[in-house]
């Protein structure tokens, strides 16, 4: 089978205009790199109308112009990933000399565009079975570019192997120490608490297909992004009311324990009180800021 055409930004705007019957969302475009397509700030605005748009990317095709063009069509926020401190390790791993160094030059470009106060800029990390010695030193270089700083362990399922997961039983407690050190550390405490219950077997109770849900570059739904080759619904050709009711469906009797993305464990954890509230600053100011500290801006 061929590759499925991208669709046009007019078709973002159908989406988003259909999604916002739901009400407003925060809608991740991700990849893929979503910087291949230099029609990315055009898909932002029609989505800004709607929702909070946020993006994911790997730097290697930001410029100034694209950062300033982004944030200017009203993204909500973005997150460059960045799995290393140490940039051989990190051009290593994604294959191409200079990632790294690109990868905080986008960073910089992204913070320094920023329009609004409430725009912000992630470092995104994936824990390694190499990389926890060097989280904390990623999170700081992070918050001297007046950046967030987030992570989220290894997805086994995107090639079937747990050869690059970390496993040593004592993941939670030094990520729960980094985060009291570390104000710009954005992640839920509630989420970095269940890490090592996840890579000791996985976490019950997935909310896929009811609190969040994939939706591919042609509108295909599925109930998350491992299930996106089992589409449910598509965007453009079934109504609202379709979408919903086939979301319910699919994801009733979910009992996978595969992942802790953040797309999965950060939504979960806010349906916890107590960590809806640790929560609940980050959307106005820098936690532990002072009083009247914009978030997403270091003074």
């Amino acid at each position: 089978m061929g590759k499925k055409p991208e669709p046009p930004v007019s078709d973002y705007r159908i989406g988003a205009r259909k999604l916002a019957s739901f009400g407003s969302m925060l809608i991740s475009l991700a990849g893929g790199e979503p910087f291949l397509r230099p029609d990315l700030p055009e898909i932002v605005g029609e989505i800004a109308e709607f929702h909070l748009p946020f993006v994911t990317t790997n730097g290697w095709n930001v410029t100034e112009q694209v950062a300033r063009d982004v944030m200017a069509a009203g993204l909500w926020g973005v997150s460059v990933s960045i799995d290393y401190s140490d940039p051989t390790a990190h051009d290593e791993a994604r294959g191409r000399k200079g990632a790294w160094e690109q990868a905080w030059r986008a960073v910089e470009m992204f913070a320094a565009a920023r329009k609004y106060d409430y725009q912000r800029v992630n470092v995104m990390a994936v824990l390694l079975n190499d990389n926890i010695d060097q989280i904390e030193d990623i999170m700081q270089a992070a918050a001297r570019r007046q950046a967030y700083f987030m992570i989220q362990p290894y997805g086994f399922r995107k090639i079937n192997t747990h050869e690059f997961a970390h496993n040593d039983g004592a993941v939670s407690p030094r990520l729960l120490e980094m985060w009291r050190r570390n104000r710009n550390f954005l992640s839920n405490p509630t989420y970095l608490g269940k890490f090592d219950e996840f890579l000791a077997g996985g976490i019950p109770g997935c909310r896929a297909g009811r609190a969040f849900y994939n939706i591919d570059s042609t509108g295909d739904i599925a109930i998350c992004v491992e299930n996106k080759a089992r589409p449910i619904a598509n965007l453009y050709r079934h109504s609202q009311h379709a979408i919903r009711d086939r979301l319910r469906a699919a994801s009733k009797n979910n009992d996978c324990t595969c992942c802790w993305y953040n797309c999965r464990g950060e939504v979960e954890s806010l349906y916890k009180p107590k960590s809806l509230i640790q929560s609940l600053p980050t959307f106005f100011h820098n936690r532990g800021a002072a009083d009247g500290e914009k978030m997403g801006r270091w003074k």
